[in-house]
């Protein structure tokens, strides 16, 4: 658990112009949301695609 947020920086940062990945959580996610936006202002869209409450699935793209 410590590693995730470093693998999913990781894992995003390698994310080709206009390519994204869906997160799969069983929380809502916001936090790296807001962290993302605090650290890479503008280089990703957020779009949930299911809203819990067992499971929650965001499409996170980079932005071309």
């Amino acid at each position: 658990p410590a590693q995730r947020p470093q693998l999913m920086f990781g894992s995003l940062g390698e994310l080709p112009a206009g390519g994204g990945t869906t997160l799969v959580n069983d929380h809502d996610p916001k936090p790296l949301r807001y962290q993302l936006g605090a650290t890479e202002p503008g280089r990703f869209s957020w779009d949930y695609l299911e809203r819990g409450p067992a499971a929650w699935r965001v499409r996170i793209a980079r932005t071309a």
